[in-house]
């Protein structure tokens, strides 16, 4: 039987996991909290943290492992690189790659350098953190490398701004903070696959986010697909990110990179160089038949991204057919009861529900404007946007979760859709 190291142990892990083990894998997860949701059926799990390179280099040894993968985590994907590099097995990420997709001060060089438009904003530590004059509120502030929203927030005047910027240094570990303009507009994001240094274009999305949270990070609470502004980006980006993928020497693997678009000009923001925590692949797997964690985890072994009938049946436009995922986001406290999930499983238009907490589980303070306050996501597959709304306004009506005092847990729902934009 094979063996497989997969890097990080989320729920959005798991599900990787889950495919692993299905293809006939024998699956260690490692991940430094032992109730990671991810190790719950894993074949073996190890308590190790995904920066322990040695560490984890010298189990993938002793256990005779074949093959190493990253999972749904952005911080360690720079780890995946050196592990694989040293045990020499297969990895997607290249050096360079790395370098421009996993901190934000590197993706905004690179940006810069191949003519991309990225957000307007200015590179902080802690030697001087004064406003920069260039830049008007509101503002957002970000560590630069750490990821889900951890320590972000959006400042309107002076005195929110240096409390912000202390706290979002605390949570760099370079010490360094990115300032930039907020934008308040919309969402988008490109989803991309690599076969043999070819990139395709997988999905297109407009992302839609919540605003409940006073200034918090806005939290995503859904997608739908193809996006509104799909032309716009493949006639204006996508030329233009062919050039930096040949730039980084990118052969293999998956890419996420998210946009604002305001007034016809797109901003590219936050990629992800590896499988998304929104999982456009469930989408993919649904309309199109390939499944982007069974590629990966062929990968990890062969070195062959996919089959060879790829290109054919890879279509962002998703076949005439409307996709979305709807997020469940929850306010703080304790889960006393949750209804109609099953109903929303057994609905015909539903592909797949990821769920991250059950009853008797209680989402802390803290998580509040990250994506750890998600408790689901519900991925809807439909011919018309018309028939997205109505599974929206159906679904919020069947599902209710409650706290132990019988109080709503749910923040917002998804609004439906201007039916004459898509």
């Amino acid at each position: 039987m094979k063996k497989l190291i997969i890097l990080g142990g989320n729920p959005e892990t798991a599900v990787l996991v889950d495919v692993a083990n299905a293809m006939g894998i024998y699956t260690i997860v490692v991940d430094p909290n032992p109730n990671a949701p991810a190790k719950k059926n894993a074949s073996e799990t190890h308590d190790i943290d995904g920066f322990d390179i040695d560490g984890i280099v010298k189990l993938a040894k002793d256990r005779n492992v074949d093959a190493v993968l990253v999972g749904v985590a952005d911080i360690l994907v720079k780890p995946y690189r050196e592990i694989c590099e040293k045990l020499g097995v297969h990895c997607y990420a290249t050096k360079e790659a790395v370098e421009a997709f996993c901190s934000k001060d590197g993706f905004k060089r690179y940006c810069a350098e191949y003519n991309i438009q990225d957000i307007p904003g200015i590179y902080l530590d802690e030697t001087n953190i004064d406003k920069p004059e260039n830049l008007d509120y509101p503002l957002m502030i970000k560590p630069v490398d750490s990821g889900g929203g951890v320590g972000m927030k959006i400042c309107r005047d002076d005195k929110d701004y240096n409390e912000s910027v202390k706290t979002a240094l605390k949570f760099s570990k370079k010490g360094v903070v990115l300032v930039e303009k907020y934008m308040d507009c919309d969402d988008m994001a490109a989803y991309y696959t690599f076969r043999y240094g070819v990139p395709y274009i997988s999905a297109i999305s407009d992302r839609l986010t919540t605003k409940k949270q006073g200034d918090a990070s806005p939290v995503c609470i859904g997608a739908v697909y193809p996006s509104k502004h799909s032309q716009l980006f493949i006639d204006q980006v996508h030329p233009k990110l062919c050039e930096l993928f040949k730039g980084l020497k990118i052969q293999n693997g998956v890419l996420n990179i998210q946009f604002f678009v305001e007034n016809g000009i797109v901003y590219a923001y936050d990629p992800g160089f590896r499988l998304q925590g929104e999982a456009p692949h469930i989408h993919i797997a649904h309309i199109n038949g390939f499944d982007h964690r069974e590629m990966l985890v062929n990968y990890s072994f062969t070195g062959e991204m996919g089959e060879d009938d790829f290109a054919e049946k890879n279509d962002y436009w998703f076949k005439g057919k409307t996709a979305c995922t709807i997020w469940i986001l929850l306010t703080g406290g304790e889960i006393g009861s949750i209804e109609g999930v099953d109903k929303i499983k057994n609905d015909p238009n539903t592909v797949f529900v990821l769920e991250r907490f059950k009853e008797g589980d209680t989402v802390e303070e803290e998580w509040l404007g990250t994506e750890r306050q998600v408790y689901s996501r519900i991925y809807v597959v439909t011919d018309t946007i018309a028939e997205i709304n109505s599974k929206i306004n159906a679904f919020k009506e069947v599902l209710k979760i409650k706290d132990t005092n019988g109080e709503n847990m749910i923040l917002e729902w998804l609004k439906p859709f201007n039916e004459n934009d898509y």
